[in-house]
């Protein structure tokens, strides 16, 4: 190996160490402790829609003048994919159903889709985790078809944290999870 190569082997390896990886936050996991009855045996919970800012691994907060801007830290997993994965277990331990995130793994299909559909998933200025939007229940065969609008808010500290906000989206979906039971199912 010449100096050369050294040099910038080296040179490379340094600016490496000091740029320093993206701070992630995952949700910590739920705990769901409703139990409601469903009439499906087995739901099949489509990839959550989500706003556009939402959508990207920034971890968003809305300003008192309305700008919603990012905090800086990540999420740690997609947004839609760790919502609609969260959403699939909280509904699941809620009804008993078999349920399982899209693209259906059994062979059999599911006797229901889950759909839902996000206006908001922010940290608010007025110290609230908001989720809301809209869910959308669509039966196989027979039943009939439900859905219902939410607004969720889980209260935030006076200067919240990335890990405060993980904590408040966690207990959001899981309430999202059991309006969907109570409502749709």
């Amino acid at each position: 190996m010449t100096t050369k190569t050294f040099c910038a082997a080296l040179a490379l390896t340094l600016l490496g160490a000091c740029g320093g990886g993206d701070i992630r936050f995952a949700t910590p996991p739920s705990a769901p402790t409703a139990r409601v009855a469903s009439a499906y045996q087995t739901l099949e919970i489509v990839e959550v829609q989500l706003p556009t800012y939402a959508a990207s691994e920034d971890i968003f907060v809305a300003e008192p003048g309305g700008a919603i801007t990012p905090l800086g830290p990540l999420w740690a997993d997609d947004p839609a994919r760790a919502m609609t994965l969260q959403l699939s277990r909280d509904i699941g331990a809620i009804t008993g159903a078999q349920t399982a995130p899209e693209p259906w793994p059994f062979r059999d299909y599911a006797s229901a889709k889950v759909d839902v559909r996000l206006e908001d998933m922010l940290a608010t200025g007025a110290g609230q985790f908001r989720l809301s939007g809209q869910f959308f229940v669509a039966p196989d065969e027979g039943g009939r078809n439900r859905s219902g609008a939410f607004a969720i808010e889980v209260p935030l500290p006076e200067e919240p944290s990335a890990a405060a906000i993980a904590q408040a989206r966690s207990a959001a979906v899981t309430q999202l999870a059991e309006q969907i039971a109570r409502r749709g199912l």
